[in-house]
């Protein structure tokens, strides 16, 4: 009773202070319902897989991106689906630490002994390795959610010790370095909701492959591929890829279904002639704004604007809750993923 009322009669200031500064997900869980933006169903792919052994579903929802990201790409992706060409199609490659692709088992496949291949619809757009970027040459994108931050500056200061007396420009300078250290890109940053890399010299910005992000199969250039052969990141980023290929989207539902498939043993890990039977067919792909009300899935992302987000990335690189030890001081692009989340139907 003694050490209760003691603890009551410190400062409310004293007692916050014990507190244990807030995980990235709590700082999450906080964000006020006008930061989410709710996913259209137009930029949503519903990817139906055949039952699994014990017989149960498998459903895969996908988010397209939205401009000015891959439009091309995108358009001849909801062309495809809406032609139901991708119904019946399989997953012809699953790659270990790499990739899981789905298409025609004979297009492109060096496995499959296969010749013909489905013919594709019609007025597909046909893209050029140029599409693979696009004009970003303001730096002024990069202090979007500062301002918001560096206000909470001063209530930072006393939820993280370790920031002692550093100043507000100079934690807006540990913000920026501890989200900028990229090999592969002048810049990173989560870009409209999406992880891109930034050339402020070239003028360019680009999406990066992160695990879950979806990219265009395609052969040699000048090849960018249609958006027939598709494939998902399984593993450790491989951001060598990296405006070499066209990124059209990312998994939001359903990778386990396509991460825990069997590893093909063939070429590139795509299954061989004899690994036929491994190959799991798609049942369908359709455009969420197809489907009956009733069965459209309902997603949004939190902004990657607002206030709520840069506390979310800067305690990713900086983790201080109770677990860790030594805060990272930095976080690689594709360790800040974009919060997604089921939403109420329309």
């Amino acid at each position: 009773m003694v050490a209760a009322s003691m603890a009551l009669a410190l400062p409310l200031s004293a007692q916050e202070a014990e507190a244990p500064p807030p995980s990235p997900n709590q700082i999450v869980e906080s964000a006020a319902a006008d930061e989410w933006i709710a996913i259209p169903a137009e930029d949503l792919l519903v990817m139906t897989l055949a039952p699994a052994a014990d017989g149960s579903d498998r459903q895969v929802v996908i988010q397209l991106m939205s401009a000015p990201f891959s439009q091309g790409w995108t358009q001849n992706i909801r062309t495809l689906a809406r032609a139901r060409w991708y119904d019946g199609i399989t997953v012809n490659r699953v790659q270990d630490n790499y990739v899981v692709q789905w298409g025609d088992p004979g297009h492109d496949n060096p496995e499959s002994g296969e010749t013909e291949t489905k013919p594709l619809p019609e007025g597909l757009n046909v893209m050029e390795e140029s599409d693979y970027t696009f004009a970003h040459a303001a730096r002024t994108d990069l202090d979007t959610a500062l301002p918001a931050l560096l206000r909470r500056f001063p209530a930072l200061l006393e939820e993280r010790t370790e920031l002692g007396q550093m100043t507000a420009e100079q934690f807006a300078e540990r913000v920026r370095g501890g989200l900028n250290g990229d090999p592969y890109a002048e810049h990173t940053r989560n870009l409209s909701g999406w992880p891109v890399g930034i050339s402020y010299a070239e003028g360019l910005a680009w999406p990066v492959h992160c695990y879950g992000m979806v990219g265009v199969g395609r052969s040699y250039s000048p090849d960018t591929g249609s958006g027939a052969e598709l494939y998902t990141v399984i593993g450790h980023a491989p951001r060598h890829l990296d405006r070499n290929i066209a990124l059209v989207g990312r998994i939001i539902s359903g990778m386990e279904h396509l991460s825990s498939l069997p590893r093909g043993s063939g070429a590139l890990g795509f299954y061989t002639e004899d690994e036929a039977d491994l190959r799991t067919p798609i049942a369908s792909i359709r455009v969420a704004a197809d489907l009956p009300q009733d069965e459209r899935p309902a997603f949004e992302y939190l902004t990657t604007e607002g206030e709520t987000f840069a506390r979310y990335a800067e305690a990713r690189a900086n983790r201080r809750d109770p677990f860790f030890i030594v805060p990272a001081g930095g976080a690689d692009i594709c360790n800040i993923p974009v919060p997604v989340r089921e939403a109420d139907g329309e």
